[in-house]
């Protein structure tokens, strides 16, 4: 019975969103996720119950050091995202993609290939809600802020409706791009768990403003097909630009507000002369680690 309901509803969810975004992509029928929008809904509820609940699980527990974990996660979505930034670039590179405006039935045997690795990039979005998951068990809440959780929950989400309506074509520069940006960031992270190598990793500080940079790529790059159209879906294009805005306006917040905090402690440091300043430590940490901003794990 209850599988009976599912299925109904799963049918009237899919009448609906064809009704509104016309007919789906029949080269994606069959691959795992796909076929209907309900498991990618349910998984998303999960992740935001997880988020709501479980800093109040661990609220009078030891946190778990997770490092092991974290390497091992964090080195296998590097490799996840290299793949994924490799093969995305050299199949649109050698199959004749159009970097102004790419339509997404054109070039048949690459958008085969597209297709296949997009859903990778679809299903990468699910594995990254794992990033929240060791902020919670390892008691990082300060780092489970708005724009990490908007950022994780909205982007399964999306792509799940991209993947169904525009799983190739111009879609796959974002992609690309973002999965080169997980290359640096993960790799970061990966190796960070490991405290040897900590005073060796230098590209910490330049993170956030490749991100940026990433977002303001996108944007240029989807206006080019509002610009010199191809058949692409326009009201796609308009999304994405918008969606982008978003994060430019979010990212650029929190790039500030971490500056701002950076500027505002050495004043305060050099003002009130503190002994962290003279000895280089205090409480056992290094003065320039103290007055180091936090870095969110926000992509």
């Amino acid at each position: 019975m209850v599988k009976k309901k599912m299925e109904t509803l799963n049918h009237k969810l899919n009448a609906y969103f064809e009704t509104w975004m016309g007919p789906r992509d029949k080269r994606v029928q069959g691959m795992l996720l796909l076929d209907n929008y309900l498991p990618t809904f349910a998984l998303t509820v999960m992740y935001l119950l997880i988020v709501w609940l479980g800093p109040k699980y661990m609220k009078h527990r030891q946190p778990y050091s997770c490092r092991g974990l974290m390497v091992l996660y964090n080195l296998g979505v590097t490799c996840l995202s290299f793949y994924m930034c490799y093969e995305l670039a050299t199949t649109a590179w050698y199959g004749g993609y159009n970097f102004y405006c790419q339509n997404t039935d054109s070039a048949p045997e690459a958008d085969k290939k597209i297709i296949s690795v997009l859903w990778w990039y679809y299903f990468s979005k699910l594995i990254e809600f794992i990033d929240t998951f060791f902020f919670i068990l390892r008691k990082n809440n300060h780092q489970i802020t708005f724009l990490h959780v908007y950022h994780h929950a909205s982007m399964l989400n999306i792509w799940w409706f991209v993947m169904n309506w525009i799983p190739c074509g111009h879609s796959y520069f974002g992609a690309s791009l973002n999965s080169f940006v997980h290359v640096v960031m993960y790799s970061y992270y990966g190796l960070a768990a490991i405290p040897a190598l900590r005073p060796y990793l230098w590209w910490k500080r330049y993170i956030t403003q490749l991100q940026l940079i990433q977002f303001c790529l996108t944007v240029t790059q989807t206006a080019l097909a509002v610009v010199w159209p191809c058949g692409f879906p326009m009201r796609w294009l308009y999304f994405q630009i918008s969606y982008m805005f978003s994060f430019i306006v979010l990212f650029s917040n929190f790039y500030v507000q971490t500056y701002k905090k950076r500027i505002d402690s050495q004043k305060k440091e050099r003002q009130n002369g503190s002994s962290a300043s003279v000895n280089g430590h205090a409480n056992g940490t290094a003065s320039m680690e103290r007055t180091a901003p936090r870095k969110l794990r926000v992509d």
